[in-house]
C-alpha cells in the first residue's frame, strides 16, 4: 500500500494543496512536474475515496431516518 493510500482526507487534501502551489509556481523539470502531477492524482483519488465513502455513510443515515418516520406513523 502507498504512502499517500494511507492519509486521512485533510492530510491528503492539504498535500494536494501543496502539490498544486508547487506546479503553479513553476520552474521545475519536466520530469519533477510530471511526478508531481501523477503525486497530485494519486492524492485527488484518495480524496474522493474519503468523500464516497462519507456520502455513503450519510445516505445510510438519512435511508435509517426515513424508514423510522415511514415505520413510526
Amino acid at each position: 500500500m502507498s504512502e499517500t493510500a494511507e492519509l486521512g482526507y485533510e492530510q491528503a487534501r492539504d498535500k494536494l494543496v501543496e502539490v498544486v502551489r508547487e506546479l503553479e509556481a513553476g520552474g521545475l523539470s519536466l520530469e519533477q512536474s510530471l511526478a508531481l502531477w501523477e503525486k497530485g492524482e494519486q492524492l485527488a483519488k484518495v480524496c474522493e475515496h474519503h468523500l464516497e465513502g462519507a456520502r455513503e455513510r450519510i445516505e445510510a443515515a438519512l435511508s435509517s431516518v426515513e424508514d423510522e418516520s415511514s415505520n413510526g406513523q
